[in-house]
């Protein structure tokens, strides 16, 4: 199965740097956890991207499993553009001003 390539909006690592600190503050770990849950929905988004339904504005939307977040992406000339790691229930529509 080919995987396309993720290509991720650039305030995405600090969304990412943001929730690992905290989820490490927590409990020793927990924040790697929440990087393992992220690299392995980025794993099966690049495989399956049209797998998850519609969400808004034409983008699609993974729920992690463990973590209150969801990984917002679109499919776009053969690429995954990620345009946000959103947490569900903080302003969830502020990713829109990157489209």
């Amino acid at each position: 199965m080919e995987e396309l390539l993720l290509i991720f909006h650039p305030e995405i690592s600090l969304e990412v740097k943001f929730s690992y600190t905290w989820y490490q503050k927590q409990a020793d770990g927990l924040g790697d956890d929440f990087l393992r849950e992220l690299e392995d929905a980025y794993q099966v988004i690049s495989q399956l991207p049209n797998t998850w339904p519609l969400f808004q504005k034409g983008f699609r939307r993974y729920l992690l499993a463990r973590f209150p977040f969801s990984v917002i992406y679109r499919e776009q000339d053969s690429l995954i553009y990620i345009v946000a790691i959103m947490h569900n229930s903080r302003k969830p529509g502020y990713w829109l001003s990157r489209v």
